[in-house]
């Protein structure tokens, strides 16, 4: 199937959903703005006046799809180039025009299929469809595709339902369409109740694989052709190409290898703390890669060298080549049909003709005991008419022993006739016998089938037990990491403590600092106090010497003793300095003690109280030193 078949089929839809009274023909204008879109997506020049000029003769009527296909080769396929335009465009285009009017969801939302996943089945129903219009699918075709989608999400195939939708009249005569396929899947009874998610990952999967000609995707670890180190790729194979990308959404491509005749992949030994590894050769660089296991470094390889093998043999995609292949043994499968047919009917008439042959046997056989019995009653009334009918019976016994003769000779030339009958139908015995042999051998081949099939379904329920192991795994390390917050949360929770028991100790220092401040201001009070108090005790005393001692006239001031000899000259030190010591002396003790800072507080409290009664006291004694 090449590209311009390809293109038509997408193309027959967008000219059928312009189509709205059904009756095979489209107005110009709708046509035009068809090759208009179309010309766009297959990004090659549009030529407005173009219709006008092919259809210049016609009239203004509609125009049908036989008077629409030369222009459509003439001016747009003709003038394609593949590798110049995405064909996904032109699928969307002709999708968008046909589903509004042939494709109809349900109104509920229980739809199986998203919008995406229809356009996806639209154009692998397109691929697989038989180059006839109106595009139909094969029964065969339709079970092939539905067996790789139930591959995909890893169920069976329902074939009873299947076989309920083949055994309608509609797909029986006509073949499946592509809307009573959707209706079918829509209908959630192949999926068997799948998750819509699953649904659209196995269709998007198989669309890739089919539609985009992708051969096996998958991680793999790639050495370096530079730093030789190893790094996780995710490859894309294609016929001609091995592509690999930063991640499975292949947004950021790595590089390229082109595939052709010169290549080769080899299996290489382990080495590098790498298992699994083999090699893909081409004639300039040698890619060295690492799969997870043997199997899938196996499918790679064989998904390689297939590549290779199409690239060799001049095919582009591997599906249309199966696709190709599958029709031929359908073609060949109904060729055998028809020759048994044949072949029945011809034993069939064989058949009859030798039952015939026998009831003519019989026929012949009953005449001859009839002329018998009929002889010998001719001999009877001979005998008894002897002599008066001798000449006569002379006569009449020449005119018998000559049709003896005849009916001998008769009887010879029926049993060599028998005997062909006899010959030939030992032929058809074993002709018959070489039909059962046949027979056999077909049986003996499905049953080889089903004991393939049945190791397919124990690598998939071992494939299952893998999945169920690597899912516990993942739950023991999410324990693990709960097991790690949790002590976490615990350190941090401890630190939070340290970080108040910290605040609160600061605090109590802060408490300790404004006592201290307190303390130098009732110190500097003090400090007043005991000044004015020095000046006016020194006051009183130069009062009182002048009354108890008046001077008269010519006497001088006695320079000691007397009543006052007890009084003492002011000493010239700084009670304030003293009192400033002392209480420096008390606040590097309240420092000391700061885990005990309220007890040292009311200790600093009462010390400060004793030092300022003592004061007072040696002040109203008149022992404190004045300055």
């Amino acid at each position: 199937m090449d590209l311009r078949s390809e293109l038509l089929k997408s193309i027959w839809y967008g000219f059928t959903a312009l189509d709205l009274e059904k009756s095979g023909k489209v107005s110009k204008s709708q046509l035009k703005v068809l090759s208009h879109n179309l010309c766009t997506v297959l990004s090659i020049p549009h030529d407005p006046v173009a219709l006008e000029e092919h259809f210049r003769d016609d009239d203004d009527g509609p125009v049908s799809s036989q008077g629409y296909m030369p222009y459509l080769n003439k001016y747009i396929l003709d003038k394609v180039e593949e590798g110049c335009f995405v064909k996904e465009q032109v699928d969307e285009l002709c999708w968008t025009l046909t589903a509004k009017k042939n494709y109809k969801p349900a109104k509920d939302n229980k739809n199986v299929l998203t919008g995406k996943d229809a356009f996806r089945l639209w154009c692998l129903f397109n691929f697989l469809s038989e180059d006839k219009y109106p595009l139909v699918m094969v029964p065969d075709e339709v079970e092939y595709l539905l067996k790789k989608i139930c591959m995909a999400m890893s169920v069976e195939l329902n074939c009873v339902e299947l076989e309920d939708f083949i055994s309608q009249d509609a797909v029986q005569q006509n073949g499946f369409t592509v809307w009573s396929f959707l209706e079918m899947i829509n209908s959630g009874k192949i999926t068997r109740g799948m998750g819509q998610e699953i649904t659209s990952m196995a269709i998007e999967e198989v669309y890739r694989e089919i539609v985009a000609d992708v051969l096996k995707e998958g991680y793999l670890w790639k050495k370096g052709q530079l730093r030789r180190n190893w790094k996780e790729r995710w490859f894309t194979l294609r016929p001609s190409t091995l592509a690999y990308y930063t991640s499975e959404d292949r947004k950021e491509s790595q590089g390229s290898i082109a595939l052709d005749g010169n290549c080769c992949v080899e299996v290489l030994p382990d080495r590098d703390g790498k298992r699994c590894m083999f090699c893909l050769k081409t004639l300039s660089k040698t890619y060295e890669m690492s799969a997870s296991d043997t199997k899938q470094r196996q499918e790679w390889a064989a998904a390689i060298q297939t590549a290779i093998r199409l690239h060799a043999e001049g095919k582009t995609s591997l599906h249309k080549d199966l696709k190709l292949k599958r029709k031929e043994q359908r073609e060949q499968r109904e060729r055998r049909r028809l020759a048994k047919e044949e072949e029945l009917q011809r034993f069939q008439a064989l058949q009859e003709e030798k039952e015939r042959k026998l009831t003519e046997l019989e026929l012949l056989k009953e005449a001859q005991r009839q002329a018998q019995a009929l002889l010998e009653q001719d001999e009877m009334k001979w005998r008894q008419h002897h002599e008066e009918m001798q000449q006569a019976l002379e006569v009449q016994l020449r005119e018998a022993k000559e049709s003896r003769a005849t009916m001998q000779a008769e009887m010879v030339l029926k049993e060599e006739e028998a005997e062909r009958q006899r010959k030939r139908i030992k032929e058809l015995e074993e002709m018959q016998t070489s039909l059962e042999e046949a027979l056999q051998q077909e049986i003996k081949a499905r049953q080889d089938e089903e004991v393939f099939r049945y190791a397919q379904t124990g690598l998939l329920s071992e494939e299952e037990e893998k999945m169920k192991a690597l899912m516990a795994l993942q739950e023991e390390q999410e324990e693990y990491i709960l097991k790690t917050q949790r002590e976490k949360q615990e350190l941090r929770q401890e630190m939070e403590n340290k970080s108040r028991a910290l605040e609160e100790a600061q605090r109590q220092l802060e408490e300790v600092r404004a006592n201290r401040h307190r303390v130098d201001q009732d110190v500097v009070a003090a400090q007043r106090k005991l000044r004015q108090a020095s000046t006016n005790v020194k006051h009183w005393n130069v009062q009182m010497n002048r009354l108890m001692r008046p001077i008269g006239p010519g006497e001088k001031r006695p320079s000691g003793g007397g009543s006052f000899s007890s009084f003492q000259i002011p000493s010239q030190r700084d009670p304030g300095l003293r009192l400033r010591q002392k209480s420096e002396e008390q606040d590097e003790e309240s420092k000391e003690n700061v885990d005990n800072s309220s007890s040292a507080g009311s200790g600093c409290e009462g010390g400060r109280g004793e030092i300022i009664e003592r004061r007072l006291s040696q002040a109203s004694n008149g022992d404190m030193d004045i300055p």
